[in-house]
């Protein structure tokens, strides 16, 4: 029976359609919220929600190969810092520079108003330039919206994607990734029990986003690791997602029975599937950190009035410029830097300082 070590091929394989997915998923359902102020739900989860587990299942499914297959930890760093850093500091100048600026011009205000008013422009720059976001408005400019202030609501995800990088990199750095792996679906076993009880009302004195985003992480990482020991049939893609309908249907938070389910059904669609899409353009981050300024000027204007899947559609439209540009002319020219021999270096003054219990094995690229 084919297990996903023997269906994963890393140069033909679904997942950046997935990817692309999941981000016009989480925009579909931020583009409803934006314009009619709620979206649809099913206990605690929304329509965003299963997009971005889709992304924080595949992300810990390929950033724990990442560690895996490269060098170093200063290498795997780096490309994870370069996967990141230089689209979102572009998009926070953007939205500064540009997005607050024409929203203060569509609501008669002077185009000076993010950079007079408080907090500003220059504060939202220097206050979230280290991935944890700490200020949403600019000046007070959107405090008319009846949805939201933000003119950014989804960049937090970004701080809880760097924190499970960390997670991985702190498993790795202590050998488990190679030599105890055992530990991360303990670790996985763990917060899926916190779910659960957090489902039946018990005290799990754990941040909810943090329960959530890095179970479904460590899900991936898990599926990674025991590659080879997870079948790969529709059969069973079936079954898991009967599974996941279930707990959709039955409990508050989904995740109680459906999170594993889940990330079968998108780890088998993006190996299994006959039909393999690697993008050269690859668009999702750009669509993900860019569709919500591009929405909230949407609902300053005219479009406002028109019926939700025509804002919604023509917001995805506007939204593939700068997401185009963010890819060719910020991501792509970033992630050409990932083969700078600096965090070589680094790794090779470290090696010889101290060789550490886990050295990779192996090397390749991610």
């Amino acid at each position: 029976m084919a297990t996903l070590q023997d269906r994963f091929d890393p140069r033909r394989n679904s997942l950046d359609l997935l990817r692309l997915s999941f981000a016009l998923l989480v925009a579909v359902a931020h583009g409803i919220a934006i314009h009619t102020g709620t979206q649809p739900e099913w206990g605690r989860s929304t329509l965003g929600d299963f997009g971005l587990d889709g992304f924080f299942i595949l992300s810990g499914f390929l950033v724990t190969r990442s560690y895996l297959t490269l060098a170093a930890f200063p290498r795997y760093a780096w490309h994870r810092f370069l996967r990141i850093m230089p689209g979102f500091w572009v998009c926070l100048l953007v939205v500064a520079l540009v997005v607050a600026p024409l929203a203060a011009l569509l609501q008669g205000l002077p185009v000076t108003a993010p950079f007079t008013g408080d907090p500003s422009a220059l504060r939202y720059l220097a206050g979230n330039a280290a991935l944890l976001i700490t200020q949403y408005d600019i000046a007070g400019i959107l405090a008319e919206n009846a949805t939201t202030y933000s003119f950014n609501g989804s960049l937090w995800t970004l701080t809880f994607e760097a924190f499970c990088y960390a997670i991985v990199a702190a498993l790795g750095l202590l050998g488990v990734l190679r030599r105890r792996r055992v530990v991360v679906p303990i670790i996985t076993s763990v917060l899926a029990v916190l779910t659960v009880a957090q489902e039946a009302g018990l005290p799990v004195f754990l941040n909810d986003r943090v329960l959530r985003l890095v179970f479904v992480f460590l899900l991936g990482a898990t599926a990674y690791l025991y590659a080879h020991r997870i079948p790969m049939r529709a059969s069973l893609a079936a079954v898991a997602a009967a599974l996941f309908l279930v707990g959709v249907a039955a409990f508050d938070d989904y995740r109680v029975i459906g999170a594993a389910p889940l990330a079968y059904v998108f780890l088998w669609l993006g190996t299994c599937l006959p039909w393999h899409w690697h993008m050269r353009a690859d668009l999702s981050y750009g669509l993900y950190i860019y569709h919500w300024p591009v929405l909230q000027l949407l609902v300053l204007t005219g479009l406002a009035g028109v019926p939700t899947p025509v804002f919604v559609v023509t917001g995805l439209a506007l939204t593939l410029l700068p997401a185009v540009a963010s890819w060719y002319l910020v991501e792509k020219p970033a992630l050409g830097h990932k083969h700078s021999p600096v965090p070589d270096r680094i790794a090779a003054a470290l090696t010889r300082r101290d060789p550490g219990p886990d050295r990779p094995v192996h090397s390749g690229r991610s």
